[in-house]
């Protein structure tokens, strides 16, 4: 397993930080008014979602725990990609976030929909829309539909602070912070603290990929949307609360992680957060 997730954009890489992002993704589809998409289905396994530019990479995730699956057959895909996500944020330094399973499994004809006004990626976020305001307008957006305000929008990008990005996935490259396999609050420490530019090359060779930003030793890597929570002046504050307390970002983080994997799962009602 760790071999299968090896990349030189940082050292050490293991697929804790994949199998959260597959859950994430998988979660992420929820539309409130429509009580379509969530976590219960594993739609995921099938095309069109499949193939949503922000679910690239995804499909290594599931090959992982395909052997999980083999062995415990009654267990549905949808409670799997969630308890592996729950299981690798603790084992990863991060507070435990409760599993409700019961989960159902869903068919390719049930995959989520959306046509709303900045659906690049299905119903995920992008990573860039072209200028900051339009940035923080789509997040909002995409977030807002889930049912996270502002503070929980800040909050779940903390996950930012683990894994990297892969130039043969999303096209960007490398890892937020230095610790890429714990969770802290290191990823907004680097967003305040860090001197952010545009990057232009990339190891000693132009860069031809997306816009994204570089720290002075081009190590370290933010997206549009990242800068965007300091560029903003609403999640800008939150961005401070959680640079400075990492014991209030991991207990908010691990109860907004708790809500995010119970949507469409009826269990984000027992964090009090509908």
């Amino acid at each position: 397993m760790e071999s299968a997730e090896s990349d030189s954009s940082y050292e050490g890489a293991t697929p804790g930080p994949l199998l959260i992002r597959l859950a994430w993704h998988s979660a992420g589809t929820y539309c409130k008014s429509t009580k379509t998409g969530g976590s219960s289905g594993a739609t995921m396994r099938f095309e069109p979602e499949l193939g949503w530019g922000a679910n690239a990479g995804l499909k290594v995730a599931q090959d992982l725990l395909e052997p999980v699956k083999k062995k415990f057959p009654s267990v549905s895909y949808a409670d799997l990609w969630i308890y592996a996500a729950c299981v690798a944020i603790e084992e990863m330094g991060g507070e435990k976030v409760p599993f409700t399973p019961g989960r159902k499994d869903k068919t390719a004809k049930e995959c989520p929909a959306w046509d709303g006004p900045t659906c690049k990626d299905g119903r995920l976020p992008s990573a860039d829309m072209g200028s900051p305001d339009k940035t923080a307008t789509h997040l909002r957006l995409i977030f807002n539909r889930m049912g996270f305000n502002d503070q929980e929008i800040v909050a779940l990008s903390g996950a930012h602070g683990l894994g990297a990005c892969h130039t043969d996935r999303s096209g960007y490259w490398g890892p937020w912070t230095r610790a890429p396999t714990t969770v802290s609050n290191e990823y907004f420490r680097e967003l305040l603290e860090n001197a952010w530019t545009v990057k232009t090359t990339h190891k000693g060779k132009p860069w031809k990929g997306p816009l994204q930003f570089e720290d002075p030793t081009g190590d370290l890597m933010m997206l549009p949307s990242d800068i965007v929570l300091i560029q903003d002046r609403e999640f800008r504050k939150y961005v401070e609360i959680y640079a400075k307390d990492d014991a209030r970002f991991q207990k908010d983080f691990a109860q907004v992680v708790g809500k995010l994997f119970g949507l469409g799962h009826g269990e984000s009602k027992k964090f009090g957060l509908f």
